[in-house]
């Protein structure tokens, strides 16, 4: 299983060999998880940094468990209340790092290519754990083994994204890597939340749930991301959840055994029906998490080989 990359920076750069060589590696994860002995040695003697520039629940604590049960020595950095609230520059606080020689750095930053100005000035393996509008790779990978332990395949699938395209990495980096996966992706939001140009990625635009719904294998929900929002992108929450919020009548336009997907966290009633992201018939929601844990252990593992080699 041979992973040729220093960094996991985005999905762009990736091979579909590299996919399905991380995607194989998370199985062993996903077993070794549901055991009652979730230890493993792999990362022994290596120092994890988490550096979370923006507030993040979920994604912090999945590397966070995901290094430890490796058996990394995992440290989480607050930047939220350190120096670069005192006014030191990003280059400034990777020097610094740089000098503590930790082995992977994770880092989540509200501005696109961040993270890879940060991997450029670090020795260590660096993982985006989501830059801006950029990427979200992790988060793509989760969903792709998600996919396909739930179908079989992850190839020649109708896949629906939904909702707050434009601000979202999480759409970019899955448009990326289902596209490379040859999956047929439509793209359905209102025509300010779904910019003309996201076709670029080869994917079909549609501003009705109707019609973009119909007969599709999976139907991937995005969070309205108002933080990111500085206009009138939607009329109202109650006039966007009845066009573009997943509900059971609009689901029956999809294929009678398509998932439903949501990266988190979730606002209920606005783009997803509560009881429908609930129904473990239809929703893999709580399954994305736990994809989520095994990937991120997954990637570390086969950044961490390629560590061991430089030296």
């Amino acid at each position: 299983m041979r992973f040729a990359h220093r960094h996991l920076l985005g999905i762009e750069h990736l091979a579909q060999s590299d996919i399905t060589a991380i995607l194989d590696l998370a199985e062993k994860y996903v077993d070794m998880n549901r055991q009652s002995s979730k230890h493993s040695d792999v990362l022994a003697g290596l120092t994890q940094i988490n550096m979370f520039f923006e507030n993040s629940t979920r994604t912090q604590a999945s590397f966070e468990l995901a290094g430890k049960r490796l058996g990394a020595d995992v440290m989480n950095m607050a930047m939220q209340a350190s120096s670069i609230k005192k006014g030191e520059t990003l280059i400034d606080t990777a020097m610094t790092l740089n000098a503590m020689h930790p082995d992977l750095l994770v880092v989540r930053h509200p501005h696109s290519g961040a993270v890879d100005l940060l991997a450029q000035k670090v020795n260590c393996a660096v993982l985006n754990a989501g830059d801006g509008r950029h990427e979200h790779p992790t988060q793509a990978l989760l969903d792709a083994l998600t996919i396909r332990r739930a179908k079989g395949r992850l190839h020649r699938l109708n896949i629906a994204i939904c909702g707050d395209v434009a601000h979202s990495r999480v759409a970019r980096s899955n448009l990326i890597l289902l596209g490379k996966m040859e999956n047929r992706i439509r793209l359905i939001g209102p025509p300010t939340l779904v910019p003309a140009q996201f076709a670029e990625f080869g994917a079909e635009i549609y501003d009705d749930m109707t019609e973009g719904l119909r007969d599709v294998d999976v139907v991937m929900m995005l969070r309205l991301q108002k933080e990111r929002m500085d206009g009138g992108f939607i009329p109202s929450e109650r006039e966007y959840y009845h066009r573009y919020g997943l509900d059971a009548a609009k689901l029956a336009l999809a294929k009678p055994d398509a998932i439903v997907m949501h990266p988190g966290p979730m606002n209920r009633g606005v783009e997803i029906d509560g009881t429908l992201a609930d129904d473990i018939n239809r929703s893999v929601i709580q399954e994305q998490v736990e994809m989520g844990v095994a990937v991120r252990m997954a990637t570390m593992e086969l950044l961490a080989r390629n560590l061991g080699q430089a030296a």
